[in-house]
C-alpha cells in the first residue's frame, strides 16, 4: 500500500479524540420526512464546475491556504479534491461518508491524484465521528436533507469546529422528502441543538442557498432539545412559513 492510501484509509488524526458516544443519550426524532440516499453525485463534476459551484462556495466559506476542512456526505469527493486544492499543503482535508463503498472509491481517487492532505473516515447515521477542536469550516453540500438523526448529529459535530469554526451548508428550498429543506427549518433545526445562523445567500448557481452557522456559547443536554415543527401546508406550497419549535 501506498503512503498516501494508508493516510486516506486510517484517517485524519487531528489532536482530540473522537467525541464521547453517550449511549443513552436521547435525541427528538425530525418531525418531517427524510429523504433517501440518493445517488452520491448531485450531477457531473464538468456541469458543476461550468456553474462555477465549488469555487462560489469556496469564496463565500473564506476557504483560505492552511484551513482545516472537513467534507461531510463526500461521496466521489467534488468537494474534497477542489477544498485539497484551496487549502494547500499547509491545509488539511477530512472526507467523511456513510457509505463504505463510496470511501473506497474515493480513497482510490486520493490516491490517483496524490492529495497527500486528504483524509478520510467513516461516519454513522446519527454521528459523523469528527475530533474535537479540529475544523475551521465543516462542509454539507446537498446532503444535510438525508440525515436520518439531524438532532444527534448536529449536536455530536458541535464540538468539532474550533475556534471560530464554522458549519458551511448548501441545499434546496423544496420539502425533505423531495431532497432539499425550507431554509427556516433548517435554522431552527440548527439552532435548536446550539448554533447560530451568521450568513444566507440565495444562490441559483448553486441549483438551491447557502447558508453559514457558528457555535453558540453552548450547546443543550439532548433531553432539552426542543424539536422543530413546520408548517406543513405552507411548506407543500412553497410558501415561507415560521418554523415551530415544540418539546419531543
Amino acid at each position: 500500500m501506498t503512503r498516501i492510501a494508508a493516510i486516506a484509509l486510517l484517517g485524519l488524526a487531528l489532536g482530540a479524540c473522537d467525541a464521547p458516544t453517550e449511549p443513552g443519550a436521547r435525541f427528538p426524532a425530525p418531525d418531517r420526512p427524510v429523504s433517501e440516499i440518493g445517488s452520491n453525485q448531485f450531477s457531473t463534476e464538468d456541469q458543476r464546475d461550468s456553474r462555477g459551484e465549488a469555487q462560489t462556495v469556496m469564496d463565500l466559506a473564506e476557504i483560505e491556504p492552511g484551513m482545516t476542512v472537513a467534507d461531510i456526505g463526500a461521496g466521489n469527493g467534488y468537494y474534497t479534491v477542489r477544498l485539497a486544492e484551496r487549502v494547500g499543503e499547509g491545509g488539511r482535508v477530512l472526507a467523511q461518508d456513510i457509505d463504505r463503498d463510496a470511501l473506497s472509491r474515493l480513497g482510490q481517487r486520493i490516491e490517483r491524484q496524490r492529495l497527500e492532505n486528504v483524509s478520510i473516515r467513516l461516519g454513522e447515521t446519527g454521528d459523523p465521528k469528527l475530533p474535537d477542536n479540529s475544523f475551521d469550516r465543516i462542509f454539507m453540500v446537498h446532503m444535510y436533507h438525508e440525515i436520518e438523526s439531524p438532532y444527534e448529529f448536529l449536536w455530536r459535530m458541535w464540538p468539532a469546529l474550533d475556534k471560530g469554526g464554522q458549519v458551511v451548508v448548501v441545499d434546496i428550498d423544496r420539502p425533505t422528502d423531495q431532497h432539499g429543506i425550507d431554509p427556516l427549518l433548517l435554522s431552527c433545526e440548527f439552532e435548536a441543538v446550539g448554533y447560530e445562523l451568521v450568513a444566507f445567500k440565495d444562490a441559483p448557481e448553486l441549483a438551491g442557498y447557502y447558508a453559514q452557522f457558528k457555535a453558540a456559547a453552548t450547546r443543550p443536554a439532548p433531553g432539552e432539545i426542543e424539536r422543530c415543527r413546520g408548517d406543513r401546508a405552507a411548506m407543500d406550497a412553497g410558501a415561507q412559513h415560521p418554523a415551530k419549535k415544540e418539546k419531543a
